[in-house]
Order: C-alpha cells, then structure tokens, then sequence
C-alpha cells in the first residue's frame, strides 16, 4: 500500500496495491500488520456502512472522550468528497481540515484519529461509505461542529442551499461556539 500524508499530521491517505486483469480486480484493503507498521497501532473494533444518494452531506461527527473514534473510512460504490477538520486544540492545525475524494474507481481509504470531526458529501447518484471504528458507539459522547461553518472554509462540491442533511446536522454548533474536549 502506499501512504499518502496530508497537510495535517495523523491524516493519511491509503492507497492500495490493485491487480488488474480480464476479470476485474483484487485488492487487500485491509491487513493489521502493514497498517501497525506503517501508519498507527490501532485495534478496530466496529465496521458500519451507509448507502446515500447525490447531495447528501453527512457530518461533521465526532465522539467525545473517553469514546473517541479512530476511523479508516473507504467508499465501495461511487464517490465521496471526504472531510476531517482538526478539533485538537493545542495543535497547529487546529480548525482546518483534509478534503479527499474518495470512490469505487480510486479505491482509496482515509485514516483519521482520535481528534477529528469527520463527514462527507456524496458526489454520485449512490454512494456506499464503509468505516472501521477503533471504539464502539457512545450515543451520549456523539458531537458534531455545522458543516456550514464559514470558518471552516469547506469546498463540498455540492450546493449547500440543497443539500440533503439530517436535522441533527442542521443543529450542530459553529467551531466558535464549540468547546473542544479535545
């Protein structure tokens, strides 16, 4: 696999090895020893998968300590434009964030740690989003920051005055407003 690091450190892109041939395809999209020795030392404990359609945009979430989430996020069908903003306060990234596509066609995952608001915006018609998670879901540590935030200076290629959201999402704070346990 190759290991792309972002503009934000604990950030990276993965991008798998894929043989081609008349048949299709094959690719190892997960394996814990390359993951250890390449990236982070993490134990996954939950996979979840979502199907949206064109022009939601899911986020931005996050689960508070002490049931804060480290996620490898892919998406299987179509594409995604996949967002984590840093919401660690002594770092020097602190409010910014890493936008990457990710899609069927490019196969690539994204790592994020314990730290990040993290959401997406579905590019295709359908996209099915899957993720690992190194800690169960909290109901009562779940947070999340608007992706309308301003300050956030978010591109997320789709027209915000359209974009199907849930009313939870519509509800979250700006990062101003928001004090990061974090």
């Amino acid at each position: 696999m190759n290991v792309i690091k972002t503009d934000i450190d604990g950030i990276v892109i993965i991008e798998p090895r894929v043989f081609s041939d008349g048949r299709g395809y094959f690719f190892e999209s997960w394996a814990q020893r390359e993951f250890d020795e390449q990236i982070a030392r993490v134990r996954f404990v939950q996979d979840n998968q979502s199907m949206s359609v064109r022009g939601v945009i899911r986020g931005l979430h996050f689960q508070r300590p002490p049931f804060c989430q480290a996620k490898l996020v892919r998406c299987v069908v179509g594409s995604v434009l996949d967002i984590a903003v840093d919401l660690r306060r002594s770092s020097p990234t602190y409010g910014r964030h890493v936008a990457v596509e990710l899609s069927a066609d490019n196969h690539r995952q994204l790592f994020i740690p314990h730290g990040f608001a993290h959401g997406f915006a579905v590019l295709s018609d359908v996209a099915v989003f899957q993720y690992k998670c190194d800690n169960y879901y909290e109901p009562k540590a779940e947070g999340g920051i608007s992706p309308d935030d301003p300050s956030l200076g978010i591109d997320w290629r789709i027209d915000p005055a359209t974009a199907i959201r849930s009313d939870k999402d519509n509800r979250h704070p700006l990062l101003a407003d928001f004090d990061s346990p974090f």
